[in-house]
């Protein structure tokens, strides 16, 4: 695939993390709806396309691709506890600080997995484009609220939207210095399917409920996960 295709990928995530960040200093009421369908397109790509690529790539070592699996979970899950999700802890900036550099830490990840896709072939590149522009929405919105949550200024909120909307043209650059063997990228989508399956169930998935709990949330989320379903068998 062109860099060029990739980097262009990377710039409309760059897009949707603006405009995830600006909705949230905007707009509140929708977003655990839009928080839910996220939910569900990381999750359905990690279980729709990611994690039976893997497999594809690395038919005769299951085990070392689930392990690659876990260990991407639970590296994002350490990766996660960095980002001060204490929703009873208010008025102390530098939590907010932590959790913001957490999400663009996260947007760099992505970028990263939007290009390696990309070298698997043009469908999954796609499949994950489609996973990351959605995540990367709920970054903006993620990196806003958990700034200004903790007591930071509007203007310092921007200040972390802009960086967390470089972050995954950052990966994709960086993506683009790396060209793993097949079995090297088996266990990278694997590990990123990790990652996904974090972001959806333990972030995206609890957040929406929080801030409207309900059927239309879990609907939401549902819908998101059969339109990656959809969207893996149209590729």
């Amino acid at each position: 695939m062109s860099p060029i295709v990739i980097i262009g990928f990377s710039l409309c995530a760059a897009a949707c993390t603006m405009l995830g960040g600006l909705l949230a200093l905007k707009l509140k009421t929708h977003l655990p709806l839009a928080l839910a369908f996220s939910a569900g397109a990381v999750i359905g790509v990690a279980f729709f396309d990611l994690l039976p690529e893997a497999f594809a790539l690395r038919p005769g070592d299951i085990s070392l691709t689930v392990l690659a699996a876990g260990v991407g979970f639970f590296l994002y899950a350490v990766i996660d506890r960095f980002a001060g999700h204490d929703h009873n802890c208010h008025d102390q900036p530098h939590r907010g600080l932590i959790g913001a550099a957490s999400f663009s830490t996260h947007s760099l990840l992505d970028g990263l997995a939007l290009g390696l896709a990309f070298q698997v072939g043009e469908a999954t590149g796609l499949v994950v484009a489609a996973a990351v522009l959605a995540h990367d929405f709920a970054d903006g919105l993620n990196t806003v609220n958990v700034v200004r949550r903790h007591g930071a200024t509007a203007r310092a909120a921007l200040a972390w939207l802009a960086v967390d909307a470089t972050a995954p043209v950052l990966g994709a650059l960086l993506s683009l210095t790396i060209t793993p063997s097949p079995e090297g990228l088996g266990l990278a989508l694997a590990a990123f399917g990790g990652f996904f399956l974090y972001i959806g169930a333990c972030d995206l998935f609890p957040a929406s409920q929080r801030g409207r709990p309900g059927l239309a949330t879990l609907a939401a989320t549902m819908a998101g996960a059969g339109f990656l379903y959809l969207a893996t068998r149209a590729v």
